[in-house]
């Protein structure tokens, strides 16, 4: 990520696991010039083209990880091509997923061509020509890339190929395209508040969704590692539970059943997890309660709504986990809260 962290001390900043820079910091009249060469360097050498070149602007957001990286882009419409020199000039042997937010593109690789919507993904490669146009709605492009080098996909063979420049979708449903897409768009975000640690098993993460998602497209779930294949299943889990903490019924039995496992398979799935499920759902359950009881925004909600709009079936029960969780009653929240905003009213009161 050198190159964009050379841009971040030119322009916005680069400090913590995020590292940002944009065009805003740039002359005017150079800036075109120093977006091409900032993608040349940061992804791969591509001749850009924009009826957008005198008054262009761009953004960037790259997180490294230690097997991938993911950069959110924006930018001026503009084409793209990658021939045949350029790809003998630098090569980095690497694949990209690229995942719309916005204005749609569309890509041409190796006889495939992918028209790209919000929400859709495709894969691409450094290795092979390529044509992108980035189609001008006059708005700025918004996209998310996702660097999986070869060596890191458990596909051999080059299989992966057969995938570029076919559309993948992330909109139906929460299987793994659908996860892939979230972890894509919240990453940066989510990144900021990460230590080294916490950011490598992120990092992880995405390449084990990714080569999940690729497998399954390609009808090659077996050749991707046991290993992988749990974790980007346990990552299914985790985001079904999330969104459905308010139902009473979750429990594992039926978290099991949804995701058509034996509970006794469940279990063993977060084994080495460093909670069990009904742990991870009662921590997750307890801190929305938190959150909604310090809300002055919800006040009028007694505690006892606030526990069942999140799952607990009884009131009694859910003080005693809120304060065995805490140290004190979920009472002291709302009433912590209720002081903050009287001191909050009498602050503007003497403005």
């Amino acid at each position: 990520m050198s190159s964009i962290n050379e841009a971040a001390r030119q322009t916005e900043g680069g400090d913590g696991p995020v590292v940002s820079a944009s065009t805003d910091g740039v002359p005017a009249p150079e800036r075109f010039d120093w977006w091409t060469r900032m993608v040349g360097a940061e992804v791969m050498p591509v001749a850009i083209h924009s009826a957008h070149a005198t008054r262009f602007r761009g953004s960037v957001e790259a997180v490294a990880m230690p097997h991938s990286q993911v950069a959110a882009f924006s930018f001026s419409p503009m084409v793209a091509r990658r021939s045949p020199a350029h790809i003998r000039r630098h090569d980095p042997e690497e694949y990209y997923l690229v995942l719309v937010h916005g204005s749609p593109i569309r890509l041409e690789q190796a006889r495939g061509v992918a028209c790209l919507g919000s929400g859709d993904m495709t894969l691409f490669t450094t290795s092979a020509p390529l044509v992108c146009d980035f189609l001008d709605r006059g708005r700025q492009t918004r996209l998310t890339l996702l660097r999986l080098p070869r060596t890191v996909l458990p596909l051999a063979g080059g299989r992966a190929d057969r995938l570029l420049a076919e559309p993948l979708s992330t909109r139906a449903g929460s299987g793994s395209a659908a996860l892939l897409g979230s972890y894509l768009a919240g990453l940066p975000a989510a990144a900021r508040a990460c230590g080294p640690a916490e950011l490598a098993r992120l990092g992880g993460i995405g390449v084990d969704l990714a080569a999940t998602v690729l497998a399954g497209r390609l009808g090659a779930e077996e050749a991707v590692p046991a290993e992988t294949r749990k974790a980007a299943l346990r990552s299914r889990i985790k985001v079904f539970i999330e969104q459905n903490l308010g139902d009473p019924e979750l429990l594992p039995a039926a978290i099991a059943a949804h995701h058509h496992l034996s509970v006794r398979s469940l279990h063993l799935l977060f084994h080495d997890e460093p909670e069990t499920v009904g742990a991870m759902i009662r921590r997750l359950r307890l801190e929305r309660c938190r959150t909604d009881l310090a809300d002055p925004a919800l006040g009028t909600r007694t505690i006892a709504a606030t526990a069942a709009r999140w799952g607990f079936r009884h009131p009694a029960d859910f003080s005693r986990a809120f304060r065995r969780a805490y140290g004190f009653p979920p009472s002291e929240v709302r009433a912590r809260a209720r002081e903050r905003a009287l001191d909050a009213q009498q602050v503007c009161a003497r403005c």
